[in-house]
């Protein structure tokens, strides 16, 4: 029997849906279209299964979280990833949470930054960079409005250049929006 999980992890959990997934082999031509490109390009997930009940939008939110998370130039995907785990964070949405840490993990070899991150959050040792783009990614998440231009000026005095703010800026606010509709139709459980 499977159980939720509330902690934040770097293993990434089962998410089991509360909407029934669409069968594929019982997809509709307009779903099938929409499932051919998948986000990241990975396998279709139950939760892309259950998008797919709206194939046009699955279609539109695949290609713009396509192109905000895989894009080539701007902000290193790493840094890209670590914007969608302060977002997570923040929602507490620990499906996403822990896809994101993975990613990010996989990408600089080592998982000392996303432990530190879950298990003390704002306080975690990091450098100045690492720790720009987090406190950033938490306030935009927290309440979009009290970001300022101090926030901004911190980004830009540890190096970041006006697009790779802006990539941060979407990839978090991405997130911000999709750990919400995660939320409403799933949980991440232990196990199948």
């Amino acid at each position: 029997m499977s159980r939720v999980i509330h902690k934040f992890t770097t293993r990434v959990p089962t998410w089991r849906p509360h909407v029934t997934p669409i069968d594929y082999e019982q997809a509709t031509p307009a779903q099938r279209e929409a499932l051919k490109e998948t986000p990241s390009n990975t396998k279709i997930s139950d939760y892309v299964l259950v998008l797919a009940h709206d194939p046009e939008s699955l279609r539109i939110r695949t290609s713009l979280f396509n192109g905000i998370m895989y894009d080539k130039g701007g902000l290193a995907r790493e840094e890209r990833e670590l914007g969608a785990v302060a977002a997570s964070v923040v929602n507490r949405c620990i499906y996403c949470a822990a896809v994101h840490a993975q990613r990010y993990n996989n990408i600089v070899g080592d998982d000392r930054v996303m432990g530190d991150i879950f298990l003390r959050g704002k306080e975690a040792d990091l450098d100045p960079r690492t720790r720009a783009i987090l406190k950033f990614g938490m306030r935009l998440s927290e309440c979009p409005p009290n970001v300022t231009q101090e926030d901004i000026g911190s980004l830009k005095e540890v190096g970041l250049n006006d697009q790779e703010i802006l990539d941060l800026t979407l990839s978090t606010t991405l997130f911000g929006w999709a750990n919400r509709l995660m939320h409403t139709l799933g949980e991440p459980v232990s196990g199948k």
